[in-house]
């Protein structure tokens, strides 16, 4: 449930950890600039948890532009079981 600059991110990404990072941004965002990140849209992220239970205790990396929407989508998932969020 920690933050991750995203240099530590680049940094694992860099070294081939295979992660769980998902983008929440809006698909015309995504489509101009992505870090290879999954898209789902903050507002369809709870239309999204069965697709993402079998993630629930592992951690997940939200990634948005200024880290407001990411923090909305870290509180929803921790309110929704989820035990580790960056």
């Amino acid at each position: 449930m920690e933050d991750i600059t995203i240099e530590e991110l680049k940094q694992r990404m860099d070294a081939g950890e295979k992660l769980n990072v998902f983008d929440v941004r809006e698909l015309h965002e995504y489509e101009e600039y992505n870090i290879g990140a999954t898209l789902i849209p903050l507002g369809t992220l709870p239309s999204k948890l069965d697709e993402l239970a079998e993630l629930k205790n592992q951690e997940i990396i939200l990634h948005c532009r200024s880290g407001a929407r990411s923090g909305n989508a870290k509180m929803f998932l921790l309110d929704s079981g989820f035990t580790n969020q960056a």
